[in-house]
């Protein structure tokens, strides 16, 4: 899909804003134009009760260097299989299904969502 080949989660975005090493480690030298990120992940960042306009403006000029990816039936159909199998909490089981419908290798600190990614 157009060189995209990371899908970034929402705690990954943040990391990388807050300078969490283990976040900057992970995407250390990728791209922002092979990263893509979930329209859940949109909405979890900007739709953060005590965001500042300045956090807002700082979390939309990076992710408009990325891909963002809207949901699509293919999705939901994928999430709503994943939540019966593994019983995942609904933005994470978004964000593990867009990664797989695209094919993206899923960038997260959530170790349960690899397993997740992997497993299904």
């Amino acid at each position: 899909m157009n060189g995209i080949k990371y899908l970034l989660d929402t705690n990954i975005i943040i990391g990388v804003l807050k300078g969490n090493e283990q976040a900057v480690s992970l995407t250390r030298g990728m791209n922002l134009s092979v990263c893509a990120f979930s329209a859940i992940t949109r909405i979890e960042l900007l739709g953060f009760p005590d965001i500042t306009e300045h956090e807002y403006q700082e979390i939309s000029t990076l992710l408009s260097g990325m891909t963002h990816l809207t949901l699509t039936t293919a999705i939901e159909d994928e999430t709503i299989r994943l939540r019966r199998k593994r019983r995942l909490k609904l933005p994470d089981a978004v964000i593990v299904s867009t990664a797989s419908a695209y094919n993206l290798q899923l960038i997260t600190l959530d170790k349960q969502l690899i397993t997740d990614r992997k497993t299904t």
